[in-house]
């Protein structure tokens, strides 16, 4: 074997995790896949640097980060502080104070299982990502490294080249941003790998519903206040009423779009439903959203909806 085959087997054992490290940073997958393969350009190109006291994984989560955050300053971005006008909304239901992160997308459940680390619901979940978007980068890069990822403050310095103090500081300015627009009520989360048993049972019946075409079924399902964002699209629909208002054309009547098939899966260690749509006159179901919830005693609370396009990801099939 030569020391370049040596070299790229020994990087590419933390492709994965550093995947998800690039992910937290950036908030969109694809953006991650790019800035891992620039990660381990530059590890190559600077590899006599590496010394053997710092250890090949930490020195690689350095690069990582720092190509990341020269991303984000050649490709400032942030998001709005307020939704974007909403489709429709109840009266007297207030929008989420997270914002609209429209680059924001979903990540497998099946490639979060394949990472050498254990990766926490409550660092993936769409909530918290949303959240950490809404920090400068340099505050966010110090938040995961510190809270995510257990580095020490000394470690952090190091690996961005800032003082001790200086990580102190944007650790404190960056919790209470984080805390804010977080949701009002944080779920109970765990180390979790899986959804729990009341979320699978709480997507069961979030499909049977749009399968039966049943809006009286589908809104049992939905908390009052519930939410919906439909990135990169600048659409929000604000409460039960505003969403069956809606959702229903689509499902019954003269306009409905025909008839549903939907999926279980997982994103962002969160339940999620692939629906295929077969309109009148056609012999497959195909490909048409990707809705994933996050629910709370028993109702959805929030669903974040993806188009059919990312479908190939979760390796889910072209048609049914």
């Amino acid at each position: 074997m030569t020391a370049v085959d040596g070299f790229s087997l020994s990087v590419e054992e933390h492709r994965r995790e550093l995947h998800v490290h690039c992910y937290r940073m950036l908030g969109s997958f694809d953006e991650a896949e790019d800035m891992v393969q620039e990660t381990f350009l530059r590890a190559w190109r600077g590899r006599r640097a590496l010394r053997e006291e710092t250890g090949l994984r930490a020195w690689l989560y350095r690069i990582a980060t720092n190509a990341c955050l020269d991303h984000l300053r050649a490709h400032p971005r942030r998001p709005q502080p307020r939704p974007a006008p909403a489709l429709a909304a109840d009266p007297g239901i207030d929008p989420p104070a997270s914002g609209a992160v429209p680059w924001l997308q979903p990540y497998p459940d099946e490639l979060l299982d394949t990472a050498d680390v254990v990766i926490d619901r409550e660092t993936i979940e769409l909530a918290f990502l949303v959240a950490i978007q809404h920090l400068p980068p340099r505050q966010r890069a110090v938040l995961i490294l510190r809270d995510v990822l257990g580095w020490s403050a000394q470690e952090t310095a190091t690996s961005l080249e800032l003082t001790v103090a200086a990580v102190k500081s944007a650790l404190q300015r960056a919790r209470p941003t984080l805390r804010e627009h977080l949701p009002a009520r944080r779920l109970e989360w765990a180390a979790s790998a899986e959804p729990t048993a009341d979320e699978r049972a709480v997507l069961r019946r979030y499909i049977d519903a749009v399968e039966q075409a049943d809006p009286a079924v589908l809104a049992g399902v939905l908390r009052a206040d519930v939410w919906q964002t439909m990135p990169p699209a600048p659409i929000w629909l604000l409460g039960r009423q505003a969403f069956m208002a809606s959702w229903t054309p689509a499902m019954v009547g003269p306009e409905a779009w025909g008839d549903w098939r939907l999926l279980p899966t997982r994103a962002n260690r969160q339940p999620a439903a692939a629906a295929y749509l077969q309109r009148p006159g056609e012999p497959d179901f195909r490909p048409s959203w990707m809705g994933i919830l996050r629910v709370e005693d028993g109702l959805v609370t929030q669903i974040t909806t993806y188009g059919g396009d990312t479908f190939p990801r979760f390796g889910l099939p072209p048609s049914l």
